[in-house]
């Protein structure tokens, strides 16, 4: 094949008009048909087929060195062009979509309770949220990553964000909740392309001795995402006065607005991505060298007037034998390596996810027992023409008799009635939240705009000659003097703040001690911090564990994310990237599902679990190939 070059330089020039500013090229021609048959014919005419064979390793050989010269010298040019300006408004950019990644992630969790409660989900259909999105997000990253190296990676990065800023702000309006489940579900797709696009996007136009820390700045937009995600909700869900209503039809809660506030990072990412042009590395992976060079003159020009100096001509001349040899597919050789072993890593995914969801749970767990210690127990009561305006919480009343009771503009929050009777007694704007009568008996009573239906009268109450008229529409939400809203959101922002020291660290140390000794560093730190939850037994000990653990293990995350993006080709980068991201929400669903199932009934299993899988993960990461100092193929 001989010798490539591509040459990539900026020469002063003094007087030159801005017509003179442009991509200057020296084409030297495609190796005509007549030589690649010759040099095919050495292999396939008259030659044994040991001696083919070992023609066609030096072809391939001579194929790798190739595709080797054309990453270094692209390595060159980035290395020309500087870092500045332009990588850090790129870097703003993609960095506002990986912050709509981790908002999407964490909307569900905070959203689920709300929004079950709201349109009066049974607990058959409980949790089915949680799922869906990250199914969604499954399947988008493995589709937006394939075709964003076919399509290209900023014109991807644009449908899959309007997708998901679009379906997102939809859901907030719908009140069906399979409606409300298929436009997450879409919206989850759509955001599913975010991170391999983005982490793809970004490593093709850093130079090496850049990029592993700036893709770990990068990282700090999804920890960002969750700190926003945690904050409004924070702000938002527990205000059940921000709301308002169009009838009995349409109801328009605070849960809604968090959803809406949730979208804007994504509408931002959508606008700012307009002025961004793609990555140059794309488009020379699929032969666009014309657009590829001119965008290498912008970035080239962009640093230079950042930094105030001379305008420079950039000057690149190519070999198209050389684009052509690199533009062919490469053999899945290449990638099956560097896939195999992190796929073997994935259950950490599992885990990491499954941990996610099972510290608020365990967390929400031991306040539901702090809370159910206080009871207050009432038995054997009468009471008679009495007239409730108040709130009635946390009781239990068995064997009590009612008699011409009033219950008057009052809520019952989580309160139960059991074996009880209520003779002559009247019910009117009663909200009753977590209550119940079980085996009660209604004589003569009467409700008006009341939410007491069947779901509320259950194990064998019964109504003798009772009206019910004007009952309340849908499920009644409250969130007044309810501790557990606030503290649960702010545990999760104190957790999602506790990453901030660790995102610090794997960016100034990620290109100092290498990516696998962070990665594996973090992994085995992460599981015996977590066997250590084995010894929390209050809830400030758990708070405790969790800051600690989400603190040692986004060091991982961080390391995972640079390994994945050097380790595949750029025409295979996102597609590698959205595989592993895909199998990253698989882990997510079996997360949810696995841990989310074990909550209140032993915490030996998921600690032993997690502990386990985390230190044999970090030991398996070592087996990775060490791309610290690697060009991108």
């Amino acid at each position: 094949m001989g010798s490539h070059l591509l040459e990539g330089s900026s020469d002063a020039t003094e007087g030159h008009d801005d017509e003179d500013e442009i991509y200057e090229g020296e084409y030297q021609g495609i190796p005509s048909a007549g030589d690649r048959k010759q040099k095919e014919g050495q292999v396939a005419v008259g030659q044994p087929m040991s001696d083919a064979t070992r023609d066609r390793k030096g072809l391939e050989q001579e194929r790798e060195a190739d595709e080797e010269e054309l990453a270094q010298q692209y390595e060159l040019i980035i290395q020309e062009c500087g870092h500045g300006r332009f990588q850090w408004q790129l870097f703003l950019v993609l960095g506002l979509a990986l912050m709509s990644d981790g908002v999407e992630v964490f909307v569900v969790g905070f959203v689920l309770p709300s929004a079950e409660t709201d349109m009066c989900v049974p607990d058959s259909r409980s949790g089915w949220l949680g799922s869906v999105v990250y199914v969604g997000m499954m399947v988008g990253a493995f589709f937006w990553g394939g075709m964003s190296d076919k399509v290209g990676r900023r014109q991807c990065l644009l449908i899959c964000m309007s997708t998901n800023g679009f379906f997102a702000f939809l859901s907030s309006f719908v009140q069906g909740y399979g409606l409300f489940l298929l436009c997450r579900l879409v919206a989850g797709f759509g955001i599913g392309g975010a991170v391999p696009i983005v982490f793809s996007f970004f490593a093709e136009v850093l130079s090496r001795e850049k990029r592993g820390e700036h893709l770990s700045w990068l990282c700090m937009f999804w920890m960002i995402g969750e700190i926003y995600a945690s904050a409004m909700a924070w702000a938002i869900i527990p205000h059940y006065g921000w709301s308002f209503s169009m009838g009995s039809a349409y109801q328009f809660h605070s849960w809604r607005v968090f959803v809406v506030v949730c979208a804007l990072p994504c509408v931002c990412a959508v606008v700012a991505l307009t002025f961004m042009p793609e990555s140059p590395r794309f488009y020379l992976e699929v032969g666009k060298h014309d657009e590829a060079w001119m965008i290498l003159k912008q970035i080239h020009d962009t640093n230079m007037r950042a930094r105030g100096q001379p305008e420079k001509v950039f000057t690149v001349s190519v070999c198209f034998c050389c684009v052509l040899s690199w533009l062919g597919f490469l053999m899945l050789k290449e990638c099956i390596s560097p896939l195999v072993i992190l796929i073997s890593i994935n259950p950490y995914d599992c885990r990491y996810y499954g941990l996610s969801v099972w510290f608020p749970d365990v967390i929400k767990h031991l306040q539901a027992d702090d809370y159910a210690s206080k009871v207050k127990l009432h038995n054997n009561e009468r009471i008679e023409d009495f007239t409730f305006n108040f709130t009635l919480e946390n009781q239990i009343h068995k064997n009590s008799l009612f008699i011409n009771d009033r219950f008057i503009n009052m809520k019952l929050r989580s309160v139960t009635f059991i074996d009880s009777t209520f003779r002559n007694c009247h019910f009117d704007d009663v909200t009753s939240v977590g209550s119940f009568f079980r085996n009660c008996t209604f004589i003569d009573a009467f409700f008006f705009n009341t939410d007491i239906d069947e779901s509320k009268l259950i194990d064998g109450t019964e109504l003798i000659n009772s009206t019910f008229t004007h009952n309340k529409k849908g499920c009644q939400m409250t969130f007044d003097d309810d501790y557990s809203a606030y503290w649960v959101y702010f545990i999760n922002f104190l957790g999602t703040l506790a990453v901030l020291p660790g995102n610090i660290v794997s960016a100034l140390l990620m290109d100092k001690i290498g990516r696998l000794s962070m990665l594996g560093g973090s992994m085995v730190l992460s599981g015996i911090s977590c066997f250590f939850l084995w010894f929390g037994t209050s809830e400030s000990m758990m708070i405790f564990m969790l800051c600690l653990y989400n603190g040692l293990s986004i060091s991982a995350w961080n390391s995972l994310d640079v390994i994945t993006t050097e380790s595949f080709p750029t025409g295979r980068r996102g597609t590698g990237f959205g595989f592993c991201n895909a199998l990253c929400k698989l882990a997510a669903v079996l997360g949810n599902l696995i841990f989310g199932s074990l909550v209140g009934i032993t915490k030996a299993i998921p600690i032993l679990m997690a502990s386990s899988v985390l230190v044999g993960g970090g030991l398996v990461a070592l087996r990775l190939p060490d791309t610290k100092s690697n060009v991108l193929m």
